[in-house]
């Protein structure tokens, strides 16, 4: 079957569906693209999938503001179309922002992703000279070593930039930009345990994906 057209689609993931699984996402994903009747390409083999590749594994709890996925299409259909056809079968939580047209031949979603930027809200009480104090000596750790699954790994060098973006009602909205991709992936909660912050109350909105030299 020929792939003779890629899609790249920009979505939100929200407070609604925050709690999925990055599988169960994908399961959604492919029901709504099969309820929407768009002309999906599926893969060879036993048990054929229709083709679709999320850039970045969004953990369980994080919400998405500018999430990215490619659709391969077996013929073609305008991005304006597409969406038109999607959004109706979008469920609570899920949001199309922008689709476009990718040469199906590019490269891999996944090896084009450096960086993630996050945008964390944190209760407490603290000045915000007394946060910006944690966020310089985490920023001036030469290491910081962390355990993910039972393995050791050094989080120091997946934090690529820390900083406050104000105050927000109970607490103070921080900014993280943390390495993503092969060599390494920084986790905004395993920051906020290496700043003493994890226990309080938080959101953590995942707001861009950084491709390639996209700094």
């Amino acid at each position: 079957m020929d792939q003779n057209m890629r899609l790249r689609i920009t979505f939100a993931k929200g407070e609604e569906i925050k709690y999925i699984s990055h599988l169960d996402l994908m399961r959604v994903w492919e029901r709504t693209l099969r309820r929407a009747g768009v002309p999906l390409a599926y893969s060879h083999g036993f048990n054929p999938r229709p083709k679709i590749s999320i850039a970045a594994p969004l953990p369980v709890g994080f919400m998405g503001r500018a999430e990215v996925m490619d659709v391969w299409l077996t013929r073609y259909i305008s991005p304006k179309n597409f969406a038109k056809c999607l959004i109706p079968h979008l469920p609570p939580g899920l949001e199309v922002l922008s689709v476009e047209v990718v040469y199906p031949k590019s490269p891999s979603l996944q090896s084009l992703v450096r960086s993630a930027e996050y945008r964390v809200t944190v209760q407490g009480a603290e000045s915000r000279e007394e946060i910006e104090g944690r966020l310089r000596e985490l920023l001036s750790a030469e290491h910081l070593p962390r355990q993910r699954r039972g393995k050791e790994y050094d989080l120091r060098p997946l934090i690529e930039d820390l900083w406050v973006e104000g105050r927000a009602e109970g607490g103070w909205v921080l900014g993280m930009r943390l390495r993503a991709g092969a060599d390494g992936t920084g986790r905004p909660d395993e920051v906020l345990k290496a700043l003493g912050l994890a226990d309080r109350p938080h959101t953590i909105w995942r707001e861009r994906l950084i491709f390639g030299l996209d700094k």
